[in-house]
């Protein structure tokens, strides 16, 4: 079925009920590459239990790769609307943003629910943008997390949907970067990183890569942006996850386990800017990155 609008943006998601683990929070933070040096204190906190920290952007996958206690995730609209439903396998993810109402627990059980925010047509044959906002809550009905992704469905185009309006991407300064950090990644990190939820094979199948046309498998990029956050924690708050409200960024080229990213950073008072790159390919990986600290 295709897209229908404006229906789509009466489109919700039944609220689920959900808890997650420490081990879930762990889990994350080594799948971005965090703890690496045992050694390293500031890291190991957000790898073992003593005095766990969460990095801001589990939020991203926590929800989804913990256990459901109740409810499912099944779309509703108001009677007489019609239900779109887009190709996913046309569909790639171009941005994500996270905001923290609270900082995150080691532990908890929430309520999320979901919804489409917005819908633009890029013409027959171009795609189309989808905007969905995810919100969680906690047992006293307080808003902890919204999650707001922006999917490119370029096999959805032609919908007749509005062509203007979309949401502008921030614009990083035109100055040199304030700094620079360089994180390394594993061959293996798209391995670990898929036991958070995501096990889509392009990133651990060899020949499901080379279908989608790619060498090998790639990174996932939720990865990819969890480790620009893990730069922002390293580079500006020194480690201190409740700094950080929230961090968007836009997903512009795919990572290779084993690539060096280097996380490019901009510090205007509490908004700190951000791109990243893969020095060897010549690659921006993410584009129109900003993190916004409390």
């Amino acid at each position: 079925m295709p897209i229908y609008y404006p229906d789509i943006l009466d489109q919700r998601t039944a609220a689920r009920t959900f808890t997650y683990r420490d081990k879930d929070v762990m889990l994350y933070a080594l799948g971005i590459g965090l703890g690496a040096d045992p050694m390293d204190e500031k890291e190991l906190a957000f790898v073992y239990e003593k005095n766990l920290k969460v990095v801001p952007t589990a939020a991203t996958v926590l929800a989804a790769g913990a256990r459901a206690i109740e409810g499912a995730a099944a779309p509703k609209l108001p009677e007489g609307h019609r239900p779109s439903q887009i190709n996913y396998l046309m569909m790639v993810h171009g941005e994500q943003k996270v905001e923290l109402h609270r900082p995150l627990p080691t532990t908890g059980t929430f309520t999320v629910e979901g919804r489409t925010v917005g819908a633009w047509d890029k013409g027959e044959g171009k795609g189309a943008v989808v905007v969905n906002e995810t919100t969680w809550t906690n047992d006293k009905g307080e808003k902890v997390a919204t999650l707001t992704g922006s999917m490119f469905a370029r096999g959805d185009g032609g919908f007749g949907g509005p062509t203007e309006g979309q949401p502008e991407p921030h614009q990083v300064p035109s100055r040199s970067p304030d700094l620079s950090v360089d994180i390394s990644t594993r061959p293996d990190q798209a391995l670990l990183y898929r036991l958070n939820g995501d096990r889509n094979p392009l990133h651990s199948d060899p020949e499901s890569a080379r279908r989608s046309g790619f060498p090998r498998p790639i990174l996932h990029g939720l990865c990819t942006y969890g480790i620009t956050c893990r730069a922002v924690l390293q580079a500006i708050t020194d480690f201190d996850p409740e700094q950080i409200y929230s961090h968007q960024a836009r997903f512009s080229a795919p990572v290779f386990p084993g690539d060096v990213i280097t996380v490019d950073l901009w510090r205007d008072g509490k908004n700190i800017s951000f791109e990243a790159r893969v020095k060897d390919r010549n690659a921006t990986v993410i584009k129109n990155g900003l993190t916004v600290l409390r």
